[in-house]
């Protein structure tokens, strides 16, 4: 039975999702099955199943809310500093150290693509396509602020970003992943600096 406290509930297909991306989190995607699931969302199998033809379906659906999610985090930059591009860079570097420090469970999309091995899976298709877009979309941001080597700066920011959010789990948030902002914020100069000294 849904909680009594009044409020009314969100749709079934809202509820599910938002139930599954919880217990994904928390217990792995291979870790949850659909009935676990539909008890959380307050529903039942069969409308699970009404809404999304299997689990790989809804595996999908949620790892695009999150690709949704960091959508509205690069329109949040480009809001915030419009028309300056080193400042959106710089930005992310601060939105990247939230996401690090502020969530001992990593990204939902590296986490499936450790879990989600089969080439076929559907899911596969998704996290290629969204980590494959973030890097690139990273690149164009660097380029657009001027710097030489803007695909070997996205390389070392999406691995330096990456590598963080992998040691915040491994070794908590007092390990070398507290320093992302100081690391990430010293490669972006490093860059920087060489492309003023070839304009010279």
């Amino acid at each position: 039975m849904p909680p009594g406290d009044g409020a009314p509930l969100a749709r079934p297909r809202e509820r599910i999702v938002g139930a599954a991306r919880d217990l994904f989190r928390k217990y792995g995607i291979r870790g949850v099955g659909v009935d676990t699931i539909a008890e959380a969302a307050h529903t039942n199998k069969m409308t699970l199943y009404r809404h999304f033809g299997s689990k790989d379906d809804l595996v999908v659906e949620c790892l695009r809310r999150v690709a949704h999610e960091v959508d509205a985090m690069w329109q949040g930059l480009e809001a915030v500093h419009p028309g300056d591009p080193l400042a959106q860079l710089h930005a992310w570097v601060r939105c990247g150290a939230e996401w690090v420090c502020g969530d001992d469970r990593g990204c939902d999309i590296a986490n499936a693509a450790v879990e989600l091995t089969e080439s076929d899976h559907p899911a596969r298709r998704v996290i290629e396509e969204f980590k494959r877009q973030q890097r690139d979309r990273l690149a164009r941001l660097c380029a657009a602020a001027g710097v030489r080597q803007a695909d070997l700066l996205a390389d070392t920011l999406s691995l330096l970003l990456e590598g963080a959010r992998v040691s915040r789990q491994s070794v908590g948030a007092e390990g070398p992943s507290a320093r992302f902002v100081r690391v990430g914020e010293t490669i972006i100069a490093s860059f920087v600096q060489q492309k003023a000294r070839l304009d010279r």
